[in-house]
C-alpha cells in the first residue's frame, strides 16, 4: 500500500479533492478532524493545560479552540509547544489506521501542514492542492467569515504554493478554471498502476 499525502494551503479546496478520490473508494485520514478528538482524552487535556493554562478549556473542560488559537497563532515557541503534545498522538493514530486499511492500493493523509511541520518524509507520495492566493482568501471569507487581518495571518504562517508545488509529487490545480475531477482521475490511475508494479 502505497501512503499518499494531500496538502494545501487554507482554502485550496483540499476536501473538495477528498470527497472526489473517496467516491473513488479512497480512504482518507482527516488530520485536523482526528486532532480535534485529541483534546477529548484526559492525557492530553492535561498536557495542554499544563503548558497553556486553564483559560483555554470551559468549565466542562472542553477545549475553547478560539482561545487557544489566538495564543500559539502568535507565538512560534507555544504553537510548537502545541505540536510536541498533539503530533505524536496524531501519528500514531495514524499508523492504527493505515493497519486497518493495509489491503487498500494506496490511502490519503489529509493535513495542511506537512511540509511545515517537516513530515513529508512519512509518505510515499505527496499531492499539494494549489490555488490562487486571491480566490483562497475569497474562499476563506465565504466560508469562515474571519476578519481580513486574520486571514491574512494564517495564510501567511503557511509555506508558499510555489514552495510546496516544488516538493510535491503531484499538483492539483484549484483555481477555478481547469475541472478537478479529471486531475485526481489521473492521479489515482498512476497511484494504482504504481501499487500493482510493485
Amino acid at each position: 500500500m502505497l501512503k499518499a499525502a494531500i496538502t494545501g494551503n487554507i482554502g485550496s479546496g483540499k476536501t473538495t479533492v477528498c470527497r472526489i478520490f473517496e467516491s473513488l473508494g479512497i480512504q482518507v485520514f482527516y488530520a485536523d478532524a482526528e486532532a480535534k478528538k485529541l483534546y477529548l482524552q484526559p492525557d492530553v487535556i492535561s498536557a495542554v493545560e499544563n503548558t497553556f493554562g486553564s483559560d483555554v478549556f470551559d468549565e466542562n473542560r472542553q477545549l475553547i479552540r478560539q482561545k487557544l488559537s489566538a495564543i500559539v497563532f502568535q507565538n512560534p515557541d507555544a504553537l510548537m509547544a502545541l505540536n510536541n503534545i498533539i503530533h505524536p498522538k496524531l501519528m500514531e493514530k495514524y499508523r492504527m489506521w493505515l493497519d486497518e486499511n493495509v489491503l487498500h492500493a494506496y490511502t490519503l493523509h489529509e493535513a495542511a501542514v506537512i511540509f511545515e511541520n517537516g513530515l513529508e518524509k512519512q509518505f510515499d507520495i505527496i499531492i499539494n492542492v494549489s490555488a490562487p492566493e486571491n480566490i483562497r482568501f475569497r474562499r476563506i471569507k465565504n466560508r469562515d467569515g474571519f476578519p481580513d487581518k486574520e486571514i491574512i495571518n494564517r495564510m501567511h504562517r503557511q509555506w508558499p504554493d510555489e514552495k510546496k508545488n516544488m516538493m510535491a509529487n503531484f499538483i492539483i490545480v484549484n483555481d477555478g478554471r481547469q475541472f478537478l475531477i479529471p486531475q485526481v482521475m489521473e492521479i489515482h490511475k498512476i497511484l494504482t498502476n504504481k501499487q500493482i508494479k510493485r
